[in-house]
């Protein structure tokens, strides 16, 4: 199982936006960037669902098929996480994600949280270690 460290955290606040990327049932990818996120965890991250159609079928469809990269370009360091999703309508990590967002857009009103099981996490940074899954 991987850990999200400290340093990964780090480079998860600092992040502006998240790319979340998700297959159809056809095999299709998609990506979205998604600006209201945090890591809930050592092995959990969070992503509200504001506006996802196309990709809230996807994950559906393919839970198991799931890719976030978050990068923090001031430090020129990133991470892809790749693991299982689920969305919830209702709970702690849905509540989470609604305070997320009306902090910043209270406007808005989230139709769930996305929660990724973080299975495996990659080193994106440039540099010899890009690529590298980490242990």
């Amino acid at each position: 199982m991987a850990i999200i460290t400290d340093e990964i955290k780090e480079v998860a606040e600092r992040a502006r936006a998240w790319a979340l990327a998700t297959v159809s049932k056809d095999g299709i990818p998609n990506v979205i960037p998604v600006s209201s996120a945090k890591v809930l965890s050592e092995d959990e991250i969070l992503l509200v669902n504001n506006f996802m159609r196309k990709t809230e079928d996807n994950l559906k469809a393919n839970p198991d098929k799931v890719a976030v990269s978050i990068w923090d370009l001031r430090a020129i360091k990133g991470y892809q996480f790749k693991g299982e999703a689920r969305i919830e309508t209702f709970g702690k990590a849905f509540d989470e994600g609604v305070q997320l967002v009306k902090s910043v857009t209270p406007q808005l009103n989230p139709k769930s949280a996305v929660v990724v099981k973080v299975k495996s996490i990659y080193i994106t940074s440039p540099g010899p270690n890009a690529g590298k899954e980490l242990p």
